[in-house]
């Protein structure tokens, strides 16, 4: 399928209808009576209707209709919004994704369902049905402006770049000739001179004048599509005090004197004629016309070649700085200045604010309080954080087990928490920082927190650990990731298999990232999650052991020292150093990766850390910073758990990169050890 196949447009622009009904549905859950939101939904779902039709989708545009039939009744007033038909809507939006997905399946008798359950909840407020598509309404729409109304007096002036954007204005006065006998006059004082003209641009602004019996959401509805971003002014035309023929209709409505206006909903000009636009339009529509949407697979393809190019500009560099010639020097500097421009262009490119990972949990919370009977509230902070995309995509799985885990393991029942002495509604807090090259993802809740004596009877009883072994109290919480692992005394809908923490762990570690768990009993839990900023260029330190070059990520390196021989025989047996009042271990990389070659006189320690852990790496040389491609293991080395990927350097050899997270547990598991033989 092409990226111009306008099948594929509409899959990607329903996508992100549905996510923005979904998200006004959630805020109307909270403000049942909120104007904005009932009209964002509704014309979301109008929008989405049209757009089904438009391109065939007939099943998606008849039964969305239904749903944008009763969002229109609670806009205007005929039926209030009520929890029960957005838990409706909710669920048919969910069926709305099914029918873009396949429209050509068997979906008559889920529709029905859902059609019913609409219908039910809209006649639950005490009101008539829903009107459905075959059905006249029994009434006709109250006039809003009294019986004196003869017509409207409609004044637009759209966006600049809306035909850029797919807007026609003569299909706008098409829709309103419909509505009734139009006089249509053309605003030209914006005109440019026809040497700073652009075809594509609009200038022009429309006075219509509009008679018949159409009521004000009709003509609004003509201008759904772009009313957020264009000038409108609504103003009812009244009706003379003598009767006027129908022959004379044309000449009397010239004669009619246009009133005061009215207060109109997004009118942005009371004066008659339409006045400059504001700059905070301008700027709006501006932002409009610069974005643009661009397939994943042409940044991801993008990104490797920004890769490769690091690649060449770091051979191009071994070569200057071999060479005596001056002007390749020079040459070589302004590569490696561009290439490095380049880069950090392209990871802007490649962020996402966590708000797009955030924002589909508030449905999750949703669907699982109605599902568990228990009140929950999600809280979240830091959405604008910014993480790689391919983060964001890994990431979203991992979320759903542990705010599915919060929520049934540690969140009470209302009685068990006004038992407690706590409010009825529990709490998870979603939240995102940066640290350094790391963002920090938290899952925290304010529940019972987790039984450490069930997790180690059930660690012992699956053979996980030995009866009585001692373990510190972060091991003990870790247990929790291993396969199969559950506490849950029943299965239940959510959770009991044992087979989603596991998920949890093996991502994060795929990331190239670390899980800390803390919790407190009876005041809930909180599970951070440590996760690189980006997965495909990083900057690392490049380090020589024995005849191999290896590369640390930067971001986890805290300092340097050098491991004298004198030191080195000392702690023979014990591998630690005294680092400002603190005893850190280290590992003697050498001995792990088995070189067989003797150490330099002079070897170096490199402190490395995650979050509070720390642990040294001795190697033989700090040979200095490097930005490093990261290119992935074959499968043969996938299981290696030392290294997390591979470099190529600028001679053209490869250089491991270093798991850092692997590394830190494994000092910390020899700390302990070390100190259990005393």
């Amino acid at each position: 399928m092409s990226d111009t196949d306008p099948i594929a447009v509409l899959l990607t622009e329903a996508a992100e209808l549905l996510e923005q009904i979904e998200i006004g549905l959630l805020d109307l859950t909270h403000r049942l009576d909120d104007k904005d939101q009932i009209d964002a939904v509704f014309r979301g779902l109008h929008t989405l209707k049209g757009s089904g039709a438009m391109f065939g989708f007939d099943a998606l545009a008849a039964f969305t209709h239904h749903c944008e039939t009763a969002f229109d009744r609670v806009r205007k007033g005929d039926v209030p919004a009520s929890q029960e038909l957005v838990a409706a809507v909710l669920a048919a939006q969910d069926h709305m994704k099914a029918l873009i997905e396949a429209p050509h399946g068997d979906h008559d008798d889920k529709s029905s369902t859902l059609l019913g359950a609409l219908h039910a909840a809209v006649n639950g407020s005490g009101n008539s049905a829903v009107v459905s598509p075959a059905e006249p309404e029994a009434t006709a729409p109250a006039r809003q402006d009294g019986s004196d109304r003869a017509g409207w007096t409609v004044r637009f002036r759209l966006p600049v770049n809306a035909m850029a954007n797919g807007t026609n204005p003569l299909g706008l006065l098409d829709e309103l000739r419909d509505l009734g006998d139009c006089r249509i006059t053309v605003d030209k004082s914006k005109l440019p001179p026809l040497d700073s003209l652009n075809p594509s641009d609009i200038y022009l602004g429309w006075t219509v004048e509009l008679l018949g019996d159409a009521d004000r959401t009709a003509v609004e509805d003509v201008f759904i599509f772009v009313m957020d971003e264009m000038e409108l002014s609504i103003e009812p035309i009244l009706r003379e005090t003598k009767p006027v023929a129908e022959a004379d209709v044309g000449t009397a409505a010239a004669d009619v004197p246009v009133p005061a206006p009215v207060i109109a909903a997004r009118s942005a000009t009371p004066a008659a004629a339409p006045a400059p636009q504001s700059a905070a339009t301008e700027q709006k529509q501006a932002k409009a016309a610069e974005n643009v949407r661009v397939p994943a697979e042409r940044l991801d393809e993008l990104m490797d070649r920004v890769g490769e190019l690091v690649i060449a500009q770091s051979r191009l560099s071994q070569l200057a700085d071999a060479s005596i010639e001056i002007q390749l020097r020079a040459v070589s500097e302004d590569i490696e200045r561009l290439s490095g421009e380049l880069r950090d262009t392209m990871m802007v490119l490649r962020m996402m604010p966590v708000a797009s990972l955030f924002g589909r949990f508030r449905r999750l919370v949703h669907d699982l309080s109605r599902e568990t009977g228990k009140v929950i509230e999600l809280e979240t902070e830091g959405e604008t954080t910014e993480v790689d995309k391919t983060v964001i995509d890994r990431l979203a799985d991992p979320l759903v087990h542990l705010v599915r885990n919060s929520i049934d393991h540690g969140l009470e029942t209302p009685d068990e928490r006004r038992a407690a002495g706590k409010p009825e509604a529990g709490h998870v807090r979603l939240s995102a920082r940066q640290s350094g090259g790391e963002v920090i993802i938290t899952v925290k809740d304010d529940g019972r927190g987790i039984n450490r004596e069930r997790v180690r009877a059930k660690a012992e009883s699956s053979g996980l650990i030995q009866p009585g072994a001692s373990l510190s109290d972060q091991e003990l919480l870790q247990l929790i990731f291993q396969p199969g692992f559950s506490t849950a005394q029943q299965i239940t809908s959510l959770s009991g298999r044992g087979v989603g923490m596991d998920v949890v762990k093996k991502t994060v570690e795929a990331l190239r990232g670390a899980i800390e768990v803390t919790s407190t009993p009876g005041n809930g839990s909180e599970i951070a999650l440590r996760i690189p900023l980006t997965l495909a260029i990083i900057d690392g330190l490049l380090v020589r052991i024995g005849t191999g070059a290896y590369v640390i990520p930067l971001s986890a390196v805290e300092e340097c020292l050098e491991l004298s021989p004198e030191t080195d025989l000392r702690s023979r047996g014990r591998s630690f150093i005294s680092l400002r009042d603190s005893l850190v271990p280290f590992i003697r990389l050498r001995e792990l990766f088995n070189t067989r070659t003797e150490p330099d006189p002079f070897q170096k320690i490199v402190v490395i850390s995650t979050g509070s852990e720390r642990v040294g790496l001795v190697v033989d040389q700090i040979i200095g910073d490097h930005q490093t491609v990261i290119k992935s293991l074959s499968k043969l080395h996938h299981d290696v758990a030392t290294f997390s990927g591979a470099t190529i350097l600028g001679d053209g050899s490869v250089a491991l990169i270093l798991d850092v997270a692997h590394l830190v547990a494994a000092g910390q598991q020899q700390e302990a050890q070390l100190r259990a033989a005393g």
